[in-house]
């Protein structure tokens, strides 16, 4: 079943918005026009992971040698910080980046006539 949980605009750019819906809490991301909707709770020991930093993913730089020359800022493939225990989601696929199994609950999200849908 679909509900309505926003207005589009009531969700920006690199936004998110948290709603109870059915007894779930879920959060509702937007990254690069894209929609992206997940159970606010962690894998891990069910922290309130939507709640978290979104952070840009970091990479290190290595030079030849293979020796790190510093950090470089993946804006394209943000990631989401759980705030209890710093357990990191890639918000386009809400896989944990060292194992892609310990994953985020995702929910089916949609736009039409300017209100955003969550089906649960």
């Amino acid at each position: 079943m679909r509900h309505c949980v926003a207005k589009s605009g009531e969700i920006p750019e690199g936004g998110r918005i948290v709603v109870d819906l059915a007894g779930t809490t879920i959060g509702v991301f937007r990254v690069e026009g894209r929609l992206y909707a997940y159970e606010n709770t962690c894998p891990h020991q069910g922290g309130p992971v939507c709640q978290g930093l979104l952070i840009p993913r970091v990479e290190e730089k290595l030079n030849a040698a293979m020796r790190m020359e510093g950090f470089r800022f993946d804006e394209s493939d943000p990631r989401l910080v759980c705030p209890w225990h710093g357990f990191e989601f890639s918000l386009k696929t809400g896989c944990h980046p060292g194992k892609a199994e310990i994953r985020l609950t995702p929910f089916a999200v949609s736009e039409e006539g300017g209100q955003v849908y969550v089906g649960i």
